[in-house]
């Protein structure tokens, strides 16, 4: 067997092994309806049930950047409901228009 074609196997092995975690991304918006919230978060839980990392993303437009708190109690509130299967890396945190976290699986 070529040994050179043999290490080349090996790293891609290794390389497909390191990144085994992707990350997924959730948008939603501060007026986003309940039952919608609800399919978000068992999106969320069978993504850090597959070992993925999920990036919680609350888009304000015009005014709704004034009412920030809205978007953050939303946030507040899907943390909650999968503590039992994440850990939030990345507290949520406004950026210009844009409010994120970052969810880890345990």
């Amino acid at each position: 067997m070529d040994y050179g074609k043999l290490r080349y196997e090996k790293a891609k092995r290794e390389k497909g092994k390191s990144r085994s975690s992707h990350l997924k991304e959730i948008k939603l918006r501060p007026l986003t309806a309940e039952h919608d919230v609800g399919v978000k978060i068992r999106n969320i839980r069978k993504f850090l049930g597959n070992g993925n990392k999920v990036r919680v993303s609350m888009i304000f437009r015009g005014r709704e950047i004034s009412h920030a708190d809205v978007g953050l109690n939303l946030l507040q509130e899907i943390i909650e409901k999968i503590k039992d299967i994440g850990v939030v890396e990345v507290p949520p945190k406004l950026q210009e228009k844009y409010m994120s976290m970052l969810i880890v699986p345990k």
